[in-house]
């Protein structure tokens, strides 16, 4: 007992900030919705996928890409578009260079063309991390012109979707590509194309309430929010609370507005088993 009184207490030590400056940065990540922290390497070889809850990290357009078609390997469409300021928006020019220089993108998305399993296919992908991902007139441009590519060479399209909306900064001119977009998917439609659809956190406004509902098959990752406004609009509007896991996939799945809720490590063998279903074929007719 006297032993137990006079031994050295065992305290945890706090790093110093010559330590903490040690150590790269990076290097370890705490998870958003269940705190455990782990390696970076650790949560790139899960797909960025939280071991221990699930939880899906939001993930930028190339690394959607490099998940989902063989090799990660893509043939890039329309590189040089880049959003011009026609409506001289305030501080517009400044926003797009910080996310260019950010995000090494051009714009909130990359169109292009690759194979998934062999499958050819027209691939978009939308970054959130450019601005948003808000839908302005070079995304609305690259996306119609990805569909009209697919109807030429006959590919099946697939859509990642994520976005906060519209792009305010290009007001009317960023609305006028939620009908574009639409009226191309309409004319693969008619040609009998395939358009797949994938929800991702979140998607929301004038995306979800355009082409990322429009697919022939709609497909969403878990938990991931999309619907046209969001949850705090709405409660003060109908003066009512909302379920805990409204716009949810989950939810969304429940009343009718998906196919299937599709985790990330299953996303790439599920596109392909859609693609073999639909007996897609390069430059063969659609259906056959």
């Amino acid at each position: 007992m006297l032993k137990d009184l006079f031994q050295k207490r065992k305290y945890a030590t706090i790093p110093s900030e010559r330590t903490k400056r040690e150590i790269p940065e990076g290097l370890m990540n705490k998870c958003p919705k269940c705190g455990t922290i782990q390696t970076s390497k650790e949560l790139e070889k899960n797909l960025k996928v939280c071991t221990a809850c699930g939880y899906h990290y939001r993930l930028n357009a190339m690394e959607r890409i490099q998940m989902t078609l063989d090799e990660g390997r893509i043939f890039e469409y329309d590189t040089d578009m880049i959003s011009e300021d026609p409506l001289q928006f305030p501080d517009y020019i400044e926003k797009l260079e910080k996310a260019k220089s950010s995000t090494s993108l051009r714009d909130a998305i990359v169109t292009g063309e690759g194979t998934i399993g062999g499958y050819p296919v027209v691939i978009a992908a939308m970054s959130f991390d450019f601005m948003g991902g808000s839908l302005g007139s070079v995304v609305g441009e690259r996306i119609t012109r990805a569909v009209e590519t697919a109807i030429q060479k006959k590919y099946p399209i697939i859509i990642y979707s994520t976005s906060g909306g519209a792009r305010m900064q290009e007001s009317i001119l960023s609305l006028m590509q939620m009908a574009k977009t639409s009226a191309a998917l309409s004319k693969l439609s008619d040609a009998g194309g395939l358009f797949i659809s994938v929800i991702t956190d979140p998607t929301f406004g004038g995306v979800s309430a355009s082409f990322a509902m429009l697919g022939d098959i709609i497909i969403a990752e878990p938990a991931a929010p999309f619907g046209f406004t969001g949850r705090r609009v709405i409660e003060q509007t109908i003066k009512q609370k909302l379920p805990d896991n409204f716009q949810t996939s989950e939810f969304n799945l429940e009343h009718g507005q998906l196919d299937k809720v599709v985790s990330r490590k299953d996303m790439r063998p599920t596109l392909i088993k859609l693609l073999d279903m639909h007996g897609v074929k390069g430059d063969a007719t659609y259906g056959g």
